[in-house]
């Protein structure tokens, strides 16, 4: 009569450790699981160091003139342009690479960071009042249907929002750079600035380029 009994016992016993097995076995995934959640993600700053300061400085005002000054940018602007380069949208092979493991919100906090910091500005080398370069961005070439850059972003380049971006006292060199990149066709992100740059000769790029270095 015993014999039941104990069977019935070891039994509970077993399924006990059976269940106790098992929730031990789950118990490494859970925590894994549960570190890999509460890790923290990089921050902004962190991002800016490891992947934007060595071209664009980590204030967003670059030395190296080819490369864009970031300071004062619109966020969402900026945020459009990480994201297709990552796309392939915009074509340059190193922003390309610098934004492929960058996650949607992280261009986002991008954006926002660089559109915080105070941008430094530049000068004229040649094209200040009264100059073409002057000409050309308040009011355009009517004989070639060229429109004013000011009438899209602003007297003093400060753009608009999310359509058109900022451009006051930004690098002459690395504005005749896209200006011809939209000429040529190499970059294709903004149709109508393919159009403007198809009426702009060299000398006229040239000019525009280093009247908005000058903007404040």
């Amino acid at each position: 009569m015993k014999f039941p009994a104990i069977a019935l016992i070891a039994a509970s016993l077993l399924s006990a450790g059976v269940a106790s097995a098992a929730e031990a076995a789950k118990a490494p995934a859970a925590a894994s699981a549960s570190a890999a959640t509460d890790a923290p993600k990089a921050s902004v700053e962190s991002m800016v160091t490891t992947v934007c300061a060595a071209c664009h400085n980590a204030d967003g005002n670059s030395v190296i003139t080819a490369n864009p000054r970031l300071a004062g940018q619109h966020p969402a602007y900026m945020t459009k342009q990480l994201t297709e380069f990552k796309s392939g949208a915009r074509n340059n092979a190193v922003m390309s690479a610098m934004a492929a493991t960058l996650t949607p919100e992280d261009m986002v906090k991008l954006g926002q960071y660089f559109a915080t910091q105070k941008p430094k500005g530049g000068n004229a080398k040649e094209n200040g009042p009264g100059s073409l370069g002057e000409k050309i961005y308040k009011g355009g070439i009517a004989a070639k249907q060229l429109p004013a850059c000011a009438s899209c972003h602003g007297p003093t380049g400060s753009g608009i929002p999310v359509m058109f971006p900022r451009l006051s006292g930004q690098h002459a060199e690395y504005t005749g750079i896209q200006l011809k990149a939209f000429r040529s066709g190499e970059r294709a992100n903004a149709p109508m600035m393919k159009v403007i740059a198809d009426k702009m000769s060299d000398l006229e790029i040239a000019a525009v380029s280093d009247y908005i270095q000058g903007l404040h």
